[in-house]
């Protein structure tokens, strides 16, 4: 639950810091630019720093407009995922009298939980492809100033794997519980009458008019 958490907040910061690609200007190397999925922001030497949102959602690169709505999906699916996997939990009091709800309960929060983090996997490793290849374009001039990596796009990554290891470790764990059922209550035997032993017995009283 600690790395279901942690990777759901990363994902949520990634999602929204304009820190995915940045670019130094050699012939200004007091600002420094950075690209992020809904702005860019130019950093100043003085720490002044002023953002743009993108203009249009259709002008960006499909990479910027997928990986959007894939980070907002794996948002989504974090939390969705870390509040099933919560209510699965043995610590929790919810369905004690039903303890197999409560292992599909953590079971589909690992599954959600493993697909917020292919969802945020994907689109960081597309972005990050695509970085490389424009860096390394050889049709491009030399003189061009070059975008790299971030540092939102290795929060990115160890958000998603800390996504996906956690989903995978809360599913391996519902093999570990136990859904015991109740015994049936023992059948109890009402005890015997005192005096009587074996199959034949006379009353006191009895035995006195035979003798």
């Amino acid at each position: 639950m600690l790395l279901a958490l942690l990777g759901w907040i990363s994902s949520c910061v990634t999602t929204f810091v304009p820190l995915w690609k940045n670019l130094n200007l050699d012939l200004n190397e007091m600002e420094v630019w950075n690209m992020g999925l809904w702005q860019v922001c130019i950093t100043q030497e003085e720490g002044v720093v002023e953002c743009q949102a993108h203009g249009s959602f259709l002008a960006l690169p499909p990479e910027l407009r997928i990986s959007r709505l894939l980070m907002c999906l794996s948002n989504g699916l974090g939390l969705l995922g870390c509040l099933l996997a919560a209510l699965g939990l043995e610590s929790w009091r919810t369905c004690d009298d039903k303890p197999g709800r409560k292992r599909r309960l953590l079971l589909g929060g690992g599954v959600t939980l493993g697909m917020a983090g292919i969802t945020t996997l994907v689109p960081v490793s597309w972005v990050a492809y695509n970085t490389v290849l424009d860096f390394w374009d050889e049709t491009v001039p030399d003189i061009v100033p070059r975008w790299e990596f971030g540092e939102a796009t290795f929060l990115g990554w160890f958000a998603g794997a800390f996504l996906a290891a956690a989903g995978l470790l809360l599913a391996c764990s519902t093999r570990s519980m136990k859904t015991t059922t109740p015994l049936a209550p023992a059948c109890h035997q009402a005890p015997p009458a005192p005096g009587l032993a074996g199959g034949h017995h006379l009353h006191p009283r009895n035995a006195d008019l035979v003798i």
